[in-house]
C-alpha cells in the first residue's frame, strides 16, 4: 500500500534571458567547484601552501571533470552511437546535450592531479597522494551538488517503489513512484564529505597520507555499487546484466581505495604538507 508519493515536476531551467538559459544543474555544478575552492583555500592556509596555486588547481579540476565525465559516458555507455557516425562523434563535444559519467570524471581527475603535482608539488611541499587526500574532501561535497542537479533534471532515478518517499517524475512522463536515487547518493556523499572534513579538522596531526582518499574511494563507490541495484538502466544493454556498467566500474575504484589505505598504514607519511 502506498501512503505517500511526491510529484516532482520542477522545471530544470532556472532562468531564461533571451537565448541564454541558466539551468539548475549548471548552477549546482559550478557551486560545487566554488565550494571546493574555499575548502582548498582553508587547506592551503592551514598547511602553508601558496594560495597562488588555487586558481590553476581549480581550472585543472574543472576541465578534467567535464572532459573526463563526458568521455566516460561516450566510451562506457554509448560507444556505438558516439563513435559510429560523424554526427555522434561531433556530439561528444556537446556536453549540454546530456551524458556525463562520474567514473570518467574520476579517472580524468586522477590523471590531472598527477600532472598538477608533477608541476607544482616538489617546490611546494606536497605530492600526488597529498593532493588526492585533500581533493577527496572537496569532491565529496561537489558530488552532492551534482546529484542534486540530476534531481532538478529529473534524471538518473530508480525503479518503481512502494516506499513512502517514492517520487513521481512526471516531467519525464512517469506515473508511478520511483526510488529518488539522486537523493540517496547526494545524502551519502554529504555524510562522507562531512566525515572526511571532520577527520581532517580534528585529527590532521595523526592522519597518514592516503587515508582520506582511501576512505573516500571505498565509501563513495561502495555506496554507488549498492544504490545501483535500485536504479533504472541508463542504456538499453544494461537491462540484461546482473551487474550494470556503473557497478562494474565501481569495483576497481573500491580496490584502489583499499590500496591507498594499505599505502597509508605501511608508509606512515604525515598527511600534512611539507612532510615529504
Amino acid at each position: 500500500m502506498r501512503f505517500f508519493a511526491i510529484d516532482w515536476h520542477v522545471n530544470p531551467i532556472l532562468l531564461e534571458l533571451g537565448f541564454i538559459q541558466i539551468r539548475w544543474y549548471s548552477l549546482l555544478f559550478v557551486s560545487g567547484f566554488i565550494l571546493g575552492w574555499y575548502i582548498f583555500r582553508y587547506f592551503f592556509k592551514r598547511e602553508g601552501v601558496k594560495l597562488e596555486l588555487l586558481d590553476p588547481l581549480l581550472y585543472t579540476l574543472l576541465l578534467a571533470t567535464i572532459i573526463g565525465a563526458r568521455l566516460g559516458h561516450c566510451i562506457f555507455y554509448q560507444p556505438e552511437y558516439y563513435f559510429g557516425s560523424v554526427q555522434g562523434f561531433l556530439e561528444i563535444f556537446m556536453p549540454w546535450k546530456g551524458g556525463l559519467a562520474s567514473h570518467g570524471g574520476t579517472i580524468a581527475l586522477l590523471v590531472a592531479i598527477w600532472i598538477f603535482s608533477r608541476k607544482y608539488g616538489k617546490s611546494n611541499g606536497f605530492d600526488y597522494v597529498w593532493l588526492l587526500d585533500h581533493l577527496a574532501v572537496a569532491v565529496a561535497f561537489a558530488a552532492t551538488f551534482i546529484r542534486l542537479g540530476n534531481l532538478f533534471n529529473s534524471e538518473i532515478y530508480g525503479n518503481v517503489t512502494q516506499l513512502p518517499w517514492g517520487v513521481i517524475y512526471s516531467l519525464r512522463g512517469e506515473t508511478l513512484p520511483k526510488h529518488p536515487t539522486q537523493i540517496y547518493e547526494a545524502l551519502s556523499y554529504l555524510i562522507l564529505g562531512l566525515s572526511l572534513f571532520s577527520l581532517y579538522r580534528f585529527r590532521l596531526e595523526k592522519l597518514y597520507r592516503g587515508t582520506l582518499v582511501g576512505i573516500f574511494l571505498i565509501v563513495c563507490f561502495g555506496m554507488r555499487f549498492v544504490i545501483e541495484f535500485v536504479k533504472e538502466p541508463q542504456v538499453g544493454f544494461e537491462e540484461n546484466m546482473f551487474l550494470n556498467m556503473g557497478q562494474l566500474l565501481s569495483i576497481p575504484f573500491v580496490c584502489i581505495g583499499a590500496f591507498f589505505l594499505y599505502y597509508a598504514y605501511s608508509q606512515r607519511i604525515s598527511a600534512r604538507a611539507k612532510s615529504l
